[in-house]
């Protein structure tokens, strides 16, 4: 799914209205979009008490339609205008006509008899908004928080200033970037209101569990492993072959056919797995090769296999660490790297300034799709394409879960070595997916990394099952 920033959405209203489509109707459904999800969350409607807070812009006049359509529907109905109906202009000026016209009353300061409501709707300010939020709009987010005890508050396209403690926030045609990667409370639900799809266009995305539905397709009944690549992984030097052992039996897992983990003690390693040296390992038949966990820093075999390996790679951990602050360069989606936000400072030889530009100049600068690890993990192509990934929980900080997505990547990459994008996205979803299922049910303090073995085939159900968006809650 597309992310619009606030200048893309403005385009692709702006083209929609050309297209014949006025603006009125795309704010008549985006009020019934909000009021169908308030029905959905909030039923029965008639039993409800609303508060509408609207603003002097687009986003008020959406509100000012979400109160007209609620007029007679609900139990009690109060909009509060943020300033002058004079101040209005343009689709807010004309809802408000129509509100009047219809019955609707309107206040311009929060009574008594308001704050006995229990859902209040936020349509104070939209992705419009310039600077810190100031004056009369920073009062009343302050009333919508504190003010309505009992309330559950939905936020019209975006919680105001991303200050107001929205429980359901309904945005319009696609999601917004403060909505993925601000600290949203509550669910999100993205609602089509009429826009083209071909006029949607960004490049951004955010990945959604659908995504993934056909790498999951049931397998052919002749199938066999050879069918499934062959992963080589290389790492688990001495007292840390647990890293490599959980890299390759994530591989496994994740559906690869063949697993060879090159390390210095295979006696810790699952009997799936077979094993090879870390001094005599062969890329003959392999069809993918992962490098790093466990392995320490060894800038020779790095170079070396930069210049031999000519199947996917991925690099993790102290294979990152052993190519940082060197010129290399990779060979398109085929070279994939994995670096959580320190191994990312080193491999830029500064700290990270801003995750998402540094990301996308980095993959197309050394030509490699980049996974830069952390909350909100980024997925950047060579290209200039850039996913979001939504999953993940604060569960997963603990040792070894690092280890699991390179083994996860590489096992989902041996199979699907013609959309090596896709498969590395599924990777990153289903690693998050299973740590969210794994902290409901261990809690955020027991999980450990391979427990998101033991989740994953949930998670791997999900995208195929799941009404779930995309992840977020």
């Amino acid at each position: 799914m597309k992310i619009l920033t606030a200048e893309q959405m403005r385009e692709a209203d702006r083209l929609t209205i050309e297209r014949g489509i006025p603006g009125l109707i795309l704010m008549e459904n985006a009020a019934y979009a909000v009021i169908e999800a308030m029905g959905h969350e909030h039923s029965p409607l008639s039993s409800r008490r609303v508060v509408v807070f609207c603003g002097k812009g687009n986003n008020g006049g959406d509100g000012l339609a979400i109160a007209r359509g609620l007029l007679r529907r609900v139990a009690a109905l109060h909009v509060l205008l943020a300033g002058k109906p004079e101040e209005l202009s343009g689709d807010a000026a004309a809802n408000y006509k129509m509100l009047r016209a219809s019955g609707g009353d309107v206040v311009f300061e929060v009574s008594d008899e308001m704050r006995r409501a229990d859902i209040v709707v936020d349509a104070l300010l939209g992705t419009g908004l310039r600077g810190p939020v100031q004056g009369k709009y920073l009062e009343l987010i302050r009333s919508i928080n504190e003010d309505f005890p009992i309330a559950k508050i939905v936020a019209v396209d975006i919680p105001s200033g991303m200050l107001v403690r929205a429980d359901l926030t309904v945005t319009f045609t696609a999601p917004k970037p403060e909505l993925i990667f601000g600290d949203l409370p509550g669910k999100l639900i993205v609602a089509p209101i009429g826009t083209p799809p071909e006029l949607i266009q960004s490049d951004l995305e955010v990945s959604e569990a659908g995504d993934f539905a056909p790498l999951f397709a049931p397998r052919k009944p002749d199938a066999n492993k050879g069918n499934y690549g062959h992963v080589l992984l290389i790492g688990g030097g001495p007292g840390k072959t647990g890293a490599a052992a959980m890299a390759g039996l994530a591989a496994l897992r994740a559906g690869a056919g063949l697993v060879t983990v090159a390390c210095a003690d295979p006696s810790l390693l699952a009997p799936e797995l077979m094993s090879d040296s870390l001094d005599h390992f062969t890329l003959e038949k392999i069809t993918v090769v992962a490098v790093g966990p466990g392995l320490g820093k060894n800038a020779e075999l790095l170079v070396r296999l930069m210049k031999e390996v000519t199947v996917p790679m991925v690099i993790d951990a102290d294979g990152l660490n052993s190519i940082a602050g060197t010129d290399f360069r990779g060979r398109g989606v085929e070279t994939i790297l994995t670096p959580h936000p320190g191994e990312m400072a080193r491999l830029l030889g500064r700290p990270v300034k801003d995750r998402l530009a540094d990301a996308r100049s980095f993959a197309k600068e050394r030509n490699m799709c980049l996974v830069l690890k952390g909350h909100r993990t980024l997925i950047a192509l060579p290209d200039g394409r850039v996913w979001v990934n939504p999953t993940g929980s604060p569960a997963m900080a603990t040792g070894g879960t690092g280890d699991v997505l390179t083994g996860l990547t590489a096992g989902l990459v041996a199979q699907f070595p013609n959309d090596i994008p896709t498969a590395v996205r599924a990777a990153v979803w289903l690693h998050g997916r299973a740590g969210q299922i794994g902290a409901v049910e261990l809690t955020e303090q027991c999980l450990i990394a391979t427990d998101l073995l033991h989740y994953l085939p949930r998670a791997i159900r999900e995208t195929t099952t799941s009404s779930i968006s995309f992840g977020l809650k």
